[in-house]
């Protein structure tokens, strides 16, 4: 099925230059298949190692504009689908980002939708099952969605508490993508072409990345992120050097126990090379 062009409300939407994905597995392929049976899909794996890239970059295959909601604790339903605002003329109906993309048929992407309440995430249900529709309760109309509609939300399940979770009933409405970091010699592809610098630099900064990955479980919930590598690699590119570039984008933000920040910088440094070593 070809899909329409998007209207004027999208238009900021879309996106017209390809952003660099680095395919790892079969994700293109099943994300593609699932676009165009329109089942909704899920992506799981932890933070910053490219799940929001991937779905613009599907977006920009795809050629349909993506509307993106970080999803939050304080996000409602009314967020979401849309409310009743004063304006000059009297009430007015204003639709949701959720709303607008179920009628014009964009990506619906939500981010983190695990931090949103669960009696927030219960409005998508009705778009994930034979229904594809919208109810708006407040408004009394019920939206079906445009053809080219999908939705497409992420999460991080090693991140949740039991309490922050999602819910089994919403889970099972969804075709699951599991992401990862990806092997070292990949990552270290994506970190020299995100951050234009040397493949040398780049693996150096993977190593470290990995052996901060080695201590979850031992004080850290997470270890660094390919995006926290990036970080580190424009810093250096920057001007700094590599030992503060890896404490700035590193060892700085992934922790503020200071008997974790030691143990890890003492990691850190075995695998730097011995000029960028902390003295």
């Amino acid at each position: 099925m070809a899909a329409t062009p998007a209207s004027g409300r999208l238009s900021a939407h879309e996106i017209h230059d390809e952003p660099f994905y680095r395919p790892v597995g079969d994700e293109i392929e099943i994300f593609a298949a699932a676009y165009a049976s329109r089942l909704p899909v899920m992506l799981k794996g932890p933070t910053g190692c490219g799940k929001t890239r991937f779905v613009e970059h599907m977006a920009w295959r795809l050629k349909r504009p993506l509307v993106t909601v970080a999803a939050h604790e304080d996000l409602t339903a009314a967020d979401l689908a849309g409310r009743f605002l004063l304006a000059p003329e009297g009430t007015v109906w204003h639709d949701g980002p959720l709303t607008m993309a179920v009628r014009e048929g964009a990506i619906c992407y939500l981010d983190e939708i695990v931090e949103a309440r669960q009696d927030t995430t219960v409005v998508i249900h009705p778009l994930t099952d034979a229904r594809r529709a919208l109810p708006l309760e407040k408004k009394g109309e019920l939206v079906q969605a445009h053809p080219d509609f999908q939705l497409t939300i992420s999460y991080n399940p090693g991140y949740q508490s039991a309490v922050k979770d999602l819910k089994e009933s919403t889970k099972q409405r969804f075709v699951a993508i599991e992401f990862d970091y990806p092997e070292a010699g990949i990552e270290a592809e994506i970190v020299a072409r995100e951050a234009g610098v040397s493949v040398d630099l780049a693996g150096t900064l993977v190593d470290v990345g990995l052996r901060s990955r080695n201590l979850r479980g031992h004080g850290l919930a997470e270890g660094a992120s390919t995006r926290m590598l990036i970080h580190a690699a424009v810093l250096a590119r920057g001007g700094a050097s590599l030992e503060a570039a890896v404490r700035s984008a590193i060892l700085l933000p992934i922790t503020d126990e200071r008997d974790v920040r030691d143990a890890l910088g003492a990691a850190i440094a075995a695998g730097l090379p011995a000029a960028a070593r902390p003295r």
